[in-house]
């Protein structure tokens, strides 16, 4: 089979006649299908065309026109599958971005009726208000949408609670290949002898699935595993009469292989207003799953496990390893959750299997939480699994293949203990952990998916694993699906009889085989259709930064990302911003991820370094680095599009703005010798107007204001002795709001600080990475080493505020010098103000301010720095604070002064922050350090924000008006 086949013959007539007729999303360009060449799984498909409907009736029309060519379906969710069911050479139909609604929720009857793109979250935030929810909960629960849920009978944490995907569905509105739309659900026997009496489609689908429920009843009864976790296979078991004939059922976890769902009618339930975590510490996993059988006789609501690999890889991976502490003592943890209507009830269940376990022969280290706060960061590790397994430093790669299966909870520790002798015998390393309350394991595992001796090797160790789990009498899948993973296992499991009632089922529903054939029934191979395999072979291309932590290797690099998803949420935290605004895969960091990985494949986008689909995607990409912490796999999109810029426009000129706010260190140095003049001009009609013009800024935005004398011009003259600190005199805060250097300056002398700036005019070149301009920024860089050897080598902290500014120290500078000694140490001395009064002064006494104060973290501060700090000298100032969970101001430098690229930035403000800023009292201070956050609360909110220097500074002149400042200590040794 060939890596890439051309796209079929008809697909230029198919995409115009769906033009023609759908009012939604219709792309077949290189880029798109690109785009949904892959999930989250080891496999790759390039679709034929995707689609983007609008509502059902864009989703009849596109099935239509698609069965008149024979031109295959497949329906997609949050494209987050790991068993590659998610990709295919097919017409896809991408639900998510307009079919997300909740069509009604019911809370008397404790049912909501959604369409298909609905994420997870937004029906649980919803339910929550009636205190309801529904049960199942996987760890996309903030970017799944319900249809791949219902395609995968989807689980998580609290299906312990509720169920699966399919226990929860009521009924379901479907689309079939050749046309037929109903509503299919549980069906009394009378009411089935109606449909087919009534004749038609309909009662021939009717009277096929009765046909197979009575001819293969006895082997389905005998054959599926009476397990909890039982995903793989279809689910003809809910045809049989004890489970009312239920079709709706019994097409959950079908994987887009028989039907469309259009809408869903979902069960919702009881969601306890209280919950009590209990962790439990053992020797090792295997000791804990153990006594699963003991603690669901208490019954919680969750029971999930660790191992200690995966705490070990959280360590190398330093993920927060100080959360580790928060776990008892052990080497295997488990996490019970209990839930009651009050913290007294749900503390006394968990209290009760305390007593019973302290009476065990091997009685666990037991700790029962208080703090919601760290039942919170405890989940955390939990949830980790993913992230802290891939890419671990000095770790072999990690992944899927082998990650779900299940058992009856009885076993697990049996299970495990040779699971494990599996994967040493292979040699193979993986974490352990997952949903050991029903008996599922998920792990990632060091396939070598590169050599034709390395396939074969997973290959073996797949179907060795797959017969473990049958002589537990468990399920190849417990959570993702059969897809190609497993597939082509399921005979071992089901046996000749049921594969061939599996045929029947499709082949009744999908009669041409059109519905995202080869997977689940007559699949493709497991080895077949390998993203990457002994024919993955691409050309090292030659690049700027040097990619330490990837291998030093940009084609590396772009193997980083899994596809879990992560940056498709839509609120919470600030990956990925575009996304956030757009609802766009391609501006989602994985979508720009998948694009540059397939640039380097080089089919179907064939233009390297110089593809304008890739162009297009990075257009939005805000640089603000959240991925580099927030991504499972921390994804720096950051500087892969610096990268990729930087060649684009290689022998190129690039956008007017490119050249005016790009090289602003410059334009602001030119224009500090005639401010008053400069701000006229910029306030004034038809000059400003002019100026935006030229400068390629948007005609919605206010110029900035320059100051009429710059910090350094100020400073210089009044102090050049060397000093304990440098004060590092950014170009954004020296040109245009100097005070901010002057309140840090006037602050850390009183601190008892001798504070020190750089003797000659330097510029760290941050605006420069936004638009490729990399050799310019290295050569900064390199003054800048030179400048301040000295006081690099004498290990002076240099102090940052513009925390973009402080993130080229922290990290870009690394990415240019991994081997320079002065790079490593210049950027281990770099400081936002917040974290050197917090690593350096915290003996320091701060005076009181006691006013309430709302705080956005800047994204770079966010991502590399982390806000802690900053929270802990808001605390000292006695400040009553507010962080907002804001994401992205929108500004993100020059971006959000692009004439195209005001309107998203405008809504990213909106999304959170702005609005929040207007409904803050007048007397409450705002707080950002970044310049673009001030700027956009400047001219989107009309408030003016400080920077913590100002609070700092603000805080000392008021309590030395007032009398109230205590004495500071002498500064520890910097």
């Amino acid at each position: 089979m060939q890596r890439n086949p051309p796209p079929p013959s008809y697909a230029e007539e198919l995409e115009r006649a769906l033009r023609r007729r759908i009012r939604g999303e219709v792309r077949f360009d290189a880029g798109s299908r690109a785009l949904y060449s892959t999930d989250a799984s080891n496999y790759r498909q390039v679709p034929i065309g995707i689609v983007l409907p609008l509502d059902a009736k864009d989703v009849i029309e596109t099935i239509a026109i698609a069965r008149r060519f024979g031109a295959p379906i497949l329906a997609r969710g949050g494209g987050t599958s790991l068993a590659g069911q998610c990709c295919n050479v097919a017409l896809v139909l991408d639900m998510s971005k307009y079919m997300h609604h909740i069509v009604a929720l019911d809370p008397e009857r404790r049912v909501a009726r959604v369409q298909p793109g609905l994420v997870l979250d937004d029906l649980r935030n919803a339910a929550y208000k009636h205190d309801l929810t529904f049960a199942p909960d996987p760890a996309t629960h903030n970017h799944c949408t319900l249809g791949g849920m219902i395609g995968n009978n989807s689980c998580g944490v609290h299906s312990l609670m509720g169920g699966r995907t399919l226990e929860n569905v009521e009924e379901l509105e479907i689309l079939t290949y050749d046309g037929l739309r109903m509503r299919v659900g549980a069906t009394s026997e009378a009411e089935l002898e109606r449909i087919i009496q009534q004749g038609g489609r309909r009662a021939e689908i009717y009277a096929g699935l009765k046909r197979i429920r009575d001819k293969y009843a006895e082997q389905i009864r005998r054959r599926y595993p009476n397990i909890p976790r039982r995903v793989s296979g279809y689910s003809l078991d809910q045809l049989l009469p004890e489970n009312n004939f239920h079709i709706g059922r019994a097409l959950v976890g079908t994987e887009s292989t028989c039907a469309l769902v259009l809408e869903a009618k979902l069960r919702l339930v009881h969601w306890p207003q209280v919950r009590s975590l209990l962790v439990l510490g053992y020797a090792d996993i295997f000791v804990a799953a153990d006594q699963i059988p003991e603690i669901l006789s208490h019954q919680p609501i969750a029971v999930e496990g660790i191992d200690d690999v995966l705490v070990s890889d959280i360590k190398k991976k330093k993920m927060h390893p100080e959360n580790l502490q928060l776990l008892p003592d052990g080497n295997g943890w488990l996490l019970v959750e209990f839930g009651g209507e009050s913290k007294e009830e749900a503390d006394s269940k968990a209290k009760r299997l305390m007593d019973q376990l302290r009476t065990a022969k091997l009685a666990p280290a037991m700790k029962l939480y208080d703090d919601a706060k760290q039942e919170h960061t405890v989940w955390k590790i939990r949830e980790a699994g993913l992230g802290a397994t891939a890419r671990v430093p000095g770790e072999q790669e990690t992944w899927e293949g082998w990650e779900d299966s299940a058992v009856p909870p009885e076993h697990i520790g049996n299970y495990l203990r040779e699971f494990r002798k599996l994967l040493d015998r292979y040699h193979y390393r993986g974490a352990l952990y997952g949903h050991l309350g029903q008996g599922c394991l998920h792990t990632r595992i060091n396939f070598d998916l590169f050599t034709t001796g390395g396939v074969r090797t997973f290959r073996s160790f797949v179907e060795e694993a797959a017969d473990l789990v049958l002589r537990y009498g468990g399920s190849f899948s417990g959570e993702h699906g059969d897809g190609q993973s497993r597939a082509e296992l399921l005979p071992k499991m089901f046996g000749p009889e049921l594969i061939q009632a599996f045929r029947e089922f499709k082949a009744l529903w999908d009669p041409q085989w059109r519905m995202n054939p080869g997977k689940v029934v007559a699949p493709y191979r497991i080895d077949e259709n390998l993203r990457l395999g002994p024919e993955y072979h691409h050309q090292e291309p030659r690049t700027h930064f040097k990619y330490p932590e990837d291998k030093h290797s940009f084609s590396f690099a772009m193997l980083r990302c899994v596809g879990v998803g992560e940056c498709r949420k839509e609120e919470h935290g600030t990956m990925c911003p575009s996304y956030m605004v757009t609802r766009e895969e391609m501006h989602s960091t994985r979508g720009r991820a998948r694009l540059l990985f397939e640039m380097l494949e080089g089919n179907p986008l064939t233009g390297g370094w110089k593809d304008d689909h890739v162009r297009e995607a990075l257009d939005l990409c805000f640089a603000c680095k959240a991925c580099k912490s927030e991504c499972p796999v921390n994804v720096d999109m950051a500087a892969y599009k610096a990268e990729f810029l930087s060649h684009y426009y290689e022998h190129r000129l690039r956008p007017i703005s490119a050249y005016t706010m790009g090289w602003i260190c410059w334009w602001a140095r030119t224009a500090s010798h005639a401010p008053r003049l400069f701000n006229w001009a910029g306030r004034t009609l038809p000059f400003n107007a002019i100026a935006k013009l030229v400068t390629g800024m948007s005609q919605q935005r206010k110029i900035p204001k320059f100051a009429t004398k710059t910090f350094t011009s100020v400073r210089r003259r009044q102090y050049e002795k060397p000093g304990d600190v440098v004060l590092w005199p950014d170009t954004f805060n020296n040109y245009f709001y100097p005070e901010v250097l002057h309140a840090a300056f006037n602050s850390l002398r009183r601190l008892g600080y001798q504070v020190q700036i750089p003797k000659q005019t330097l510029c760290c070149g941050r605006p420069l990475y936004d638009f490729g301009f990399l050799s310019t920024a290295k050569t900064l860089l390199l003054e800048i080493l030179d400048a301040l050897r000295d006081d690099i080598r004498a290990g002076k902290p240099v102090i940052v505020l513009e925390p973009s500014c402080a993130s080229v120290f922290r990290d870009e500078l690394v990415n240019w010098f991994p081997q320079d000694s002065d790079a490593i140490r210049l950027a281990q001395q770099t400081f936002l103000l917040s974290e050197f009064l917090q690593k350096k002064a915290s003996d320091a006494v701060l005076p009181q301010l006691h006013e309430p104060a709302l705080v956005h973290g800047h994204c770079h501060h966010k991502s590399l720095f982390g806000m802690e700090d900053e929270e802990n000298v808001l605390k000292r100032l006695g400040l009553q604070y507010e962080i907002v969970d804001s994401g992205c101001c929108g500004m993100a430098g020059a971006f959000g002064f692009e004439k195209e690229h005001y309107d998203v930035s405008m809504k990213a403000g909106e999304r959170v922050l702005l609005p929040r800023v207007r409904k803050a009292d007048a007397g409450t201070l705002i707080i950002t350090d970044g310049f673009s956050c001030r700027e956009q609360i400047s001219q989107g909110a009309g408030r003016q924000a400080r920077h913590l220097a100002e609070i700092v500074d603000l805080a000392f002149r008021v309590g030395v008006r007032d009398h109230r400042v205590a004495p500071t200590r002498p500064p520890r040794a910097a």
